[in-house]
């Protein structure tokens, strides 16, 4: 991956850049890759050293790295902090770095650090649940420990004090910790194999010349078009609606003094966060049917 400077990044982050921690080891897969879209993986791997990607997009990434010298300098004696698991299924080998494992008589707890925003630390985020219960699918498969319960621990990069006052259920302070579901090991096993088998399905495409999957509307971030009804002269909506017909139909019961207007859907990753969108078919067409 070759990575530019067009916003004039200080060299200090620069460096940092040039020099990556992560690494998998051996592993066919991580977890975050696991959950990840097939086909984006897929491509990722094939456009690897062809991928350009911009260093003003990958500032708090280093400030998830710079939570995880915290966490080493702050951990306990019963703290197991950033320890990669490795772990076999269906002839797949998987690995995950988990940031902190807090080791007590009963068990585990696992507990994800992330450098996030107001809206998701608010809203739920299935890929967090699925991302702790594949490192609690590794803790218990490899450690033959329980684990007692999985939980992020979201530093909020968007807090304000003053929302803090005067929006309903916003987080009091920065930092937020998050309990997240517990599946049974039986889920997990089942979860895990079904993604697999999404990659092993694209890898064989992409080997083969074959079409790679579609990414779903989840994966692209999509956000549908639809008709908003609002008051003539105004900017917010008074209603939203998924097709014209509904929003024609709320229109005529109004009166005169409402108009439509079409609000156009977006695939926001595909647009702005997708290191591959430049040889994906399915981004092409669909710009070309939006033209």
């Amino acid at each position: 991956m070759k990575i530019t400077n067009k916003h004039g990044i200080p060299q200090t982050f620069m460096n940092v850049l040039d020099r990556p921690q992560y690494d998998k080891g051996k592993a066919n897969l991580s977890a975050t890759q696991l959950l990840n879209s097939p086909k984006i993986v897929a491509l990722t791997k094939k456009f690897e050293d062809e991928i350009e990607t911009d260093a003003a997009d990958m500032v708090w990434s280093l400030f998830g790295s710079a939570v995880h010298n915290i966490l080493e300098h702050g951990k306990d004696d019963n703290h197991l902090v950033e320890e990669r698991i490795h772990a076999e299924h269906d002839g797949w080998h998987i690995s995950g770095a988990i940031d902190l494992q807090v080791v007590n008589p009963n068990g585990i707890s696992i507990k994800d650090y992330k450098t996030t925003t107001v809206w998701a630390v608010m809203n739920e985020k299935a890929e967090w649940e699925h991302q702790l219960n594949i490192y609690a699918w590794l803790v218990e498969k490899v450690k033959r420990v329980t684990v007692t319960d999985v939980g992020i621990v979201g530093i909020i990069r968007d807090w304000t004090r003053r929302d803090a006052k005067t929006r309903e259920n916003y987080p009091p302070a920065p930092i937020k910790e998050l309990p997240i579901r517990l599946w049974s090991m039986e889920e997990r096993d089942a979860f895990i194999s079904s993604r697999i088998a999404l990659h092993s399905a694209c890898d064989f495409a992409l080997e083969t010349g074959g079409t790679l999957p579609a990414c779903t509307p989840a994966e692209m971030w999509e956000k549908p078009t639809v008709w908003a009804v609002r008051k003539n002269g105004n900017k917010r909506a008074h209603s939203l609606y998924e097709t014209a017909e509904l929003a024609i139909s709320a229109v005529t019961e109004l009166g005169d003094n409402y108009e439509i207007e079409v609000r156009k859907g977006e695939r926001t990753r595909c647009e702005n966060f997708c290191p591959v969108n430049t040889w994906c078919i399915q981004y092409k067409t669909y710009l070309e049917e939006r033209t």
